[in-house]
């Protein structure tokens, strides 16, 4: 396990705001800055994974005639 997935969300985020602003703004190499870029992509990876387990997490039990029914959050727009 890597030292970034250990981290949560928000500092991940962080992170990959970190990576994308020296990507943007300061004089790389090109191995440098592929190597930013390959660091960005896997925690951009690690950021969707919990975004999907949060998603899951999320997920309403309603108790109906004995049964437990799972329903998914579901925001109103």
């Amino acid at each position: 396990m890597s030292k970034s997935e250990d981290l949560n969300f928000e500092a991940l985020m962080e992170k990959l705001e970190e990576i994308t602003t020296m990507l943007e703004k300061e004089q790389l190499s090109l191995d440098d800055s592929v190597k930013l870029f390959e660091e960005g992509m896997a925690i951009s990876k690690q950021c969707n994974e919990k975004l999907e387990n949060a998603e899951k997490r999320i997920s309403i039990l309603i108790q109906k005639d004995d049964e437990i029914k799972e329903e998914n959050f579901v925001t109103e727009e």
